[in-house]
């Protein structure tokens, strides 16, 4: 097979035949919540229970029509629950699916990046180092593969993979790669011999595709306010049916009064908003090409100060392209020469690109290394100078003490080896021992080349002969050749998108292996602070305390090694930053894992990467970060805005049951009347709020401080002070309504629709904390879930025969608007005490 071929994979037609007639490459352990879970789990919930306790006292008093009505509200209840339920679950589960290992295949002959769950038997895997493989496949190609099979054999010593040799060796488990293990090493192809439940994995049980939602400082917050909450319930229960008892009588009914308290303050809908808004926020990410493997990341990311990012592929389009070689002091400028309709390369720059060839992958999947091999095949097809019949002994790798890597190639009828290096410059100028004044000319010419933004490489070669290799590059005696420089533009968007960070209060660090002078020019294109520059090399002179001083004054660092990212960002988190950084390769994972916010790339990121991060760029799309930013704050800015409408109407609901109790008037609510207003409620806190669109200056503000509460005592107290003027706007009509003569039933009906009115208006005034800053439009879902409010509300209170349910009586037109005029005009109270909130706070 030639170096540069592709085995024979499967079409895209037979792939899907295939999957249609075995199922998808997926374990049998069910990650999601099953309906009869999820039904169990509602059934279980405090609300539920009280709904059921109210209806067995109803039953208890003889009023079985009551009792079956709310029991039908219980039905109403569970039906609405469990279907948010479902719609979250599926948002986690869609997911699940992008979380699953990704693999490389061929199919139609070309390679092709899919999901994990997608690969079929007989699907030929393209495997690298820090891969996760996806099914068990034989080994077809290998070159230096080894894999970490603890998962399988609890060994953690690494195991080195071969092609078989003999026909018995297909089942040997050095011929074999299986589903779940890590490739430490090496690259090569493997066809899958199984999937799913049949893998070695499948086999016993073991599913490594989940997301884990772990309890962040949100969660936590919202936990322990859901609790104090649940308290002061309990206590105001028990104390109002204590005093009904006292001064009315009747251990049932005043059961029944307390139980509607409870209903009232019970915050059952703070867990629904949170696991909703983080559940569908995840989702929203994700239609920017960003998924979330951690639903906690998504609080943080409105804290994010400091941004660290890669140059190639992340600021630049990753299309590399060879744009200039240097011999000697020859230049050749590539562009010139493609648009001057030269026929061939010039004699002297031939044994630079062909050592250049050499010292890369034999099938690259590095965009550098592409772009050699693609010059190669344009510029030196037909001459002695590609060498398909060469075969790769030995690989010397690159590490962070030599910025070099080496080929050693055995050629055919020939005694001795050829030995191909590329890497930094400098390193190479060392591994060749050049003279001072040689490596004083080199890194001009290395200068001049970076200036223009190109990212250079030293070229060099070297005979050794014998089979007794040296154990490290230096010990070759390498001749330079020269230099190449390779062109990667930026992508269009980044300059918008750093600016658009800078506003947000929110540094842009880049870090890459480029020269310092590449770093530089590409940072000035995209708008990124290059006045100071720090190396990898200066990383070295520095102690503890200088290097820190440094990296909180440097956005630029280059020649910067994976090990020294960590570094990086311990420096930053120490100097009270919020990190978010990307990364790709098997080495990033440290620094990705220590940083708050890691973020894999999904096309050229390995999934020993993608593990240890937080966020996957499935575009590997700078701009894509800052959408998720951007959607990160406005996702926590609504969630706020929710937990404050939220609070706000269960005030009315508790002093409309306390009040007519203290004051000797006839109650106004009863549990039915509370089951209502949850259907009201949990739309209006949760989807509605959920699909606000985010406030235009959100992004021109700082980023929040870590460790700032969801809602902050003033916001708890706007919160609280809104329901109170809900509540007296409500109770000031029932009590007038009382003191004019009106039948109780006739005041509870126009109580109760200025209830409604004044909790729909607040929905409005909530969506922002300032006065005067009402947000218009924009949020369909918030017109349809009062649409469909105003709507019940007239049947509830305008027909007979549900009015009757509800304790209501059919009331005028000019009564109804009236108490409907009367509730929605709290709005301008509403905003009156959040003018006189932002007045006390100044």
């Amino acid at each position: 097979m030639d170096n540069h071929e592709f085995p024979a994979g499967l079409t895209a037609a037979e792939a899907a035949a295939r999957q249609v007639a075995e199922g998808y490459n997926e374990l049998a352990v069910d990650q999601e919540h099953s309906l009869f879970n999820i039904v169990l789990e509602v059934v279980r919930e405090p609300m539920f229970l009280l709904l059921l306790g109210a209806g067995a006292i109803y039953a208890l008093l003889g009023d079985l029509h009551e009792a079956l009505i709310l029991l039908g509200f219980v039905c109403v209840i569970m039906g609405v629950t469990i279907l948010q339920e479902r719609r979250t679950e599926q948002a986690l589960a869609a997911l699940r699916d992008l979380s699953s290992p990704r693999a490389l295949v061929i199919r139609d002959g070309k390679p092709l990046r899919i999901a994990g769950r997608e690969v079929v038997r007989d699907d030929v895997l393209v495997l690298s180092e820090g891969d996760r493989v996806a099914a068990d496949a034989s080994i077809l190609t290998a070159h230096e593969l080894a894999a970490n099979e603890s998962l399988l054999t609890g060994e953690s010593e690494a195991v080195a993979k071969r092609v078989p040799s003999v026909e018995a060796d297909i089942t040997s488990s050095a011929c074999r790669v299986y589903a779940g293990t890590l490739l430490t090493g090496g690259q090569g192809l493997a066809r899958v011999t199984a999937i799913g439940v049949a893998t070695e994995l499948g086999k016993i049980g073991k599913s490594l595709q989940s997301i884990s939602s772990e309890s962040s400082p949100l969660q936590r917050e919202i936990a322990a306010l859901t609790r104090q909450l649940a308290v002061i319930g309990i206590g105001l229960c028990v104390a109002v049916t204590a005093l009904f008892v006292l001064s009315r009588g009747g251990w049932l009914n005043g059961l029944l009064a307390g139980i509607t308290l409870a209903m009232g303050i019970l915050p059952q809908e703070f867990p629904v908003i949170m696991i909703v808004f983080l559940a569908f926020g995840a989702r929203r990410i994700a239609t920017q090409r960003v998924l979330t493997r951690r639903l906690s990341a998504i609080e943080t990311l409105g804290e994010t100060t400091v941004l660290c990012v890669d140059k190639t592929g992340t600021l630049t389009q990753n299309r590399m392209a060879v744009a200039a070689l240097v011999v000697g002091e020859s230049w050749l400028d590539v562009a010139q020469m493609e648009g001057g309709n030269v026929v061939e390369l010039p004699e002297i720059f031939h044994e630079l690109l062909e050592y250049t060839v050499l010292a890369s992958e034999i099938e690259p999947h590095d965009p550098m290394e592409q772009a050699f091999q693609r010059f190669a095949q344009t510029w030196l097809a037909n001459t002695e100078h590609l060498h398909t019949d060469w075969a790769l002994a030995r690989e010397y790798e690159l590490t962070p003490q030599m910025l070099a890597m080496s080929h050693l190639w055995r050629i055919p009828e020939h005694s001795h080896q050829a030995v191909a290096t590329k890497g930094a410059p400098e390193a190479i100028a060392d591994l060749c021992h050049l003279a001072e004044p040689e490596r004083i000319r080199i890194a001009a010419q290395a200068a001049a080349m970076a200036d223009r933004g190109l990212r250079v490489l030293g070229i060099a070669k070297a005979v050794h002969s014998g089979d007794d290799w040296p154990a490290i590059q230096h010990d070759f005696d390498f001749e330079f050749l020269g230099l190449t420089g390779l062109a990667d533009p930026l992508r269009v968007e980044v300059p918008a998108a750093v600016e658009e960070c800078r506003q947000a209060g929110i540094r842009v660090v880049m870090i890459t292996g480029d020269h310092p002078r590449t770093a530089s020019a590409i940072a000035a294109s995209a708008g990124i602070d290059n006045s100071r520059i720090l190396t990898g090399a200066e990383f070295q002179q520095l102690d503890g305390a200088s290097l820190t001083e440094q990296i909180e004054h440097t956005c630029v660092f280059a020649r910067v090694t994976p090990q020294q990212k960590l570094v990086i960002v311990e420096a930053l988190k120490a100097g009270g930053e919020i990190v978010a950084m990307t990364g790709d390769g098997v080495n990033d994972a440290p620094a990705l894992k220590a940083a708050h916010i890691g973020i894999a790339m999904g096309k050229r990121g390995t999934d020993v990467a993608r593990e240890a991060a937080s966020l996957v760029l499935l575009d590997d799309d700078f701009g894509a970060i800052v959408k998720a930013v951007s959607l990160g704050r406005r996702i926590y800015a609504n969630l706020r805005q929710a937990m404050i409408y939220t609070l706000a109407v269960h005030v009315p609901i508790i002093g409309l049951s306390i009040l007519p109790l203290l004051f000797g008037l006839p109650l106004v609510l009863a549990p039915i009347h509370i089951a209502f207003l949850e259907l009201v409620i949990d739309p209006a806190c949760s989807v509605v709020f959920e699909a606000e669109a985010a406030d235009a200056g959100l992004m021109r503000r700082a980023p929040r401080r870590p460790g700032e509460s969801l809602l902050s005592g003033g916001q708890i107290a706007l919160s609280l002070a809104m329901g109170s003027v809900s509540t007296l706007v409500v109770m000031g009509l029932y009590g007038a309504a009382l003191a004019s003569g009106i039948d109780a039933a006739v005041a509870r009906t126009l109580a109760f629709v200025a209830l409604i009115a004044a909790n729909s208006v607040l929905i409005f005034s909530s969506r922002s904390t300032l006065p005067g800053r009402v947000r218009r439009g924009g949020n369909r879902v918030a017109y349809r879930v009062l649409a469909v409010t105003l709507l019940a509300l007239i049947l509830v209170t305008g027909v007979p025969a549900f009015a009757q349910v509800f304790a209501f009586v059919p009331i005028g037109v000019w009564y109804w608007l009236g108490a409907f005029a009367l509730g929605a005009g709290s709005f301008g109270l509403f905003e009156a005490v959040k003018w006189l909130g932002t007045k006390m706070r100044g």
